[in-house]
């Protein structure tokens, strides 16, 4: 028992329900990270003696390799991970008990959580960046194919498919730049801020935050306590990143239905049907998508958690690391197991230029040609309107019309009209800044 206010100790009942091991224990390696930084900082003011702050950190070395080499069971009497290691490294170096000089497990915490979290955020930031570069080649690999493009899931305008990718290229670049921001959020040190309110003790917060490697202490202890803006942020990124990755999703797997049918997706990422011997099913991607609501959802979890509490720290604050474990651990499996099945999907041009065939894709080109014209634009979108309800009527295509029949429907169209109806000049003729055609596709993967 090491707390001095109580005449009985706690209930075991009490213990099981309060102890946070099963959170905080894979935070171990960062505990010992922040508290070496500590322990040297005090020998440094003063507060320990030089050879007091080197028996400790040694100490605390022997603790970790205990850590690494799986020898060390923690014990879930002691709480959380921060006094099972400081309880180990008295057992190992009776100074240990000189560790917690000017520090309060709410400090502590703060800056282990950041610690650990700026590595998983590098960690994903890489994988991030591996993921971009799987868009672009796909981009690369895809400029020159033809597609339907969509708006209203109706067929709008045909785009090339390196289009298609470098359009989500920009969205998760943008996620890319949140995760960043993330990360600077939490580049701030709460080592020193105590409880609440700081230390009487000469400490030197500027020493432990180079130490640790963050830009800069935190400007006031209370805030650095009370505050999980930093995990908000990251919650923020993370919902919007998945909320990319279903959407995603969702085109992929649309497109790979035999209705649609022009993307291919790789064998070894999809699975079969207990029952049914033709499936070809896109797990992969449904279950990607399944997973967007779990993290979005831990997001708002931690909201709901932090909107009512007071100033400064509340024991509820346990419970801001369960969601966003579970959030790291799912947006890390979603963007790896994504981009390994990203790079191997493949485009069955031939099929989405038979679906383009068969819609009215290039109405809106007709409409543009007759602008050119000198027709003037509303009036273009209603008579190339018209004509699309006759082509319906009369079950053509734009490709099928004789040119008699454009000048029956639209009489200020010339033959030039029979040189504009083949969606890769389509495509081709959209060169304007960040258009589909294919000159500005090349130009857009130049400049990233």
């Amino acid at each position: 028992m090491w707390h001095g206010r109580f005449k009985k100790d706690m209930a075991e009942s009490v213990r099981d329900f309060t102890q946070s091991l099963d959170i905080d224990w894979r935070m171990a390696e960062c505990d010992i990270q922040g508290s070496m930084a500590h322990v040297k900082m005090l020998g440094q003011t003063g507060l320990l003696k030089v050879e007091e702050a080197e028996k400790i950190q040694e100490g605390l070395k022997k603790v970790l390799a205990e850590i690494h080499e799986g020898k060390f069971t923690p014990s879930e009497s002691l709480e959380d991970v921060h006094m099972n290691i400081e309880a180990r490294l008295t057992e190992i170096e009776p100074l240990g008990a000189k560790l917690h000089t000017a520090r309060s497990r709410n400090d502590q915490v703060a800056t282990t959580t950041r610690l650990y979290l700026r590595e998983r955020l590098k960690t994903l930031d890489g994988d991030l960046k591996n993921f971009l570069k799987t868009l672009k080649a796909n981009a690369e690999r895809h400029l020159n194919i033809i597609i339907p493009g969509y708006t209203h899931m109706q067929q709008a305008q045909p785009i090339s498919m390196g289009h298609y990718w470098l359009a989500w290229y920009e969205a998760f670049k943008r996620d890319s730049e949140r995760l960043n921001f993330a990360l600077d959020s939490l580049n701030e040190c709460p080592l020193g801020a105590g409880a609440l309110a700081g230390s009487t003790l000469n400490i030197n917060r500027e020493m432990t935050s180079d130490l640790l490697g963050f830009a800069r202490p935190t400007r006031n202890s209370l805030d650095t306590v009370a505050s999980r803006d930093y995990m908000l942020d990251y919650h923020y990124f993370a919902s919007v990143l998945m909320t990319h990755v279903s959407r995603l999703c969702s085109d992929l797997i649309t497109w790979n239905t035999q209705e649609f049918a022009f993307i291919i997706l790789p064998d070894e990422f999809c699975t079969g049907s207990s029952m049914m011997p033709q499936k070809k099913n896109p797990d992969v991607l449904e279950i990607s998508r399944g997973k967007t609501g779990q993290v979005i959802g831990h997001m708002l979890d931690l909201f709901i958690n932090l909107k009512g509490l007071p100033m400064t720290y509340n024991r509820d604050l346990q419970e801001d690391k369960r969601g966003l474990w579970a959030s790291l651990d799912t947006v890390e499996s979603v963007i790896k197991i994504l981009n390994d099945l990203l790079i191997r999907v493949e485009v069955d041009e031939e099929k989405a230029l038979a679906g383009l065939s068969k819609g009215y894709s290039l109405a809106t080109d007709i409409a543009e040609y007759l602008v050119a014209k000198g027709v003037p634009f509303r009036e273009a979108h209603l008579k190339t309107g018209k004509l699309t309800a006759w082509c319906i009527e009369n079950n053509l295509s734009f490709s099928d019309l004789t040119f008699s029949q454009w000048k029956e429907n639209i009489p200020e169209i010339d033959e030039g009209i029979m040189k504009i109806l083949s969606p890769r000049d389509s495509v081709a003729r959209r060169n304007t800044y960040g258009g589909t055609g294919f000159a500005q596709v090349q130009r857009q993967l130049n400049e990233i």
